[in-house]
């Protein structure tokens, strides 16, 4: 049995890429210098996931330079030196290099909401609206057919609210593609007759 090690009071990002972790296979990202672990995903969240992954990985393969990224590390411009974050799924259209553990110019950045996750979800686009290479943000709500998007604009600026969606295509500018909510719920709960 592994035993668990104690957590330290605060990190630098440099410190959390170092650190062996706690022992127990927790997965954590780094918040203004303090640990957060990251809860499992329900089924209904892990499909949504997936579903999103196929989705615009099929659609980047072949096709586009751009990758689907599962779990890559961000840091964000605010407090960088204090933040890690890890969002479901990312893609850059940067080339893969040995030993990367930061998504190099991310261009789209993916949430699932979770009933337990909101706070954190909410401050983590905030954190990645203030990198310069991400065009869109999407989240995707676990508990109802329901997308929310933020796209910057051709100035660079951001909308106050985001589009929400809740049926037929989200328009993915920094990818050039338009994903179908009923693939991104199928095979869940939440499809039968709400798309």
């Amino acid at each position: 049995m592994t035993a668990q090690r104690k957590l330290p009071p605060m990190m630098t990002v440099a410190d959390f890429i170092d650190w062996p972790g706690d022992g127990l296979g927790t997965r954590f990202e780094l918040i203004d210098g303090e640990l957060r672990a990251m809860a499992p995903a329900s089924g209904t969240h892990a499909a949504i996931q997936s579903n999103l992954t196929v989705a615009i990985g099929l659609h980047l393969r072949g096709q586009s330079r751009c990758r689907m990224l599962t779990a890559p590390g961000i840091q964000p411009r605010v407090r960088a030196e204090w933040n890690f974050r890890v969002p479901d799924l990312g893609v850059t259209c940067s080339a893969d290099r040995a030993g990367q553990i930061m998504i190099p110019d991310p261009v789209l950045l993916i949430e699932v909401l979770s009933p337990g996750n909101v706070q954190e979800t909410y401050e983590a686009v905030r954190c990645y609206a203030t990198l310069p290479s991400v065009r869109d943000i999407l989240i995707v709500h676990s508990t109802r057919v329901r997308a929310e998007l933020w796209t910057r604009d051709a100035k660079g600026d951001w909308p106050m609210n985001p589009a929400e969606i809740d049926g037929g295509l989200v328009p993915l500018v920094s990818i050039a593609y338009q994903v179908d909510l009923a693939e991104v719920y199928a095979g869940t709960h939440l499809i039968e007759g709400n798309i």
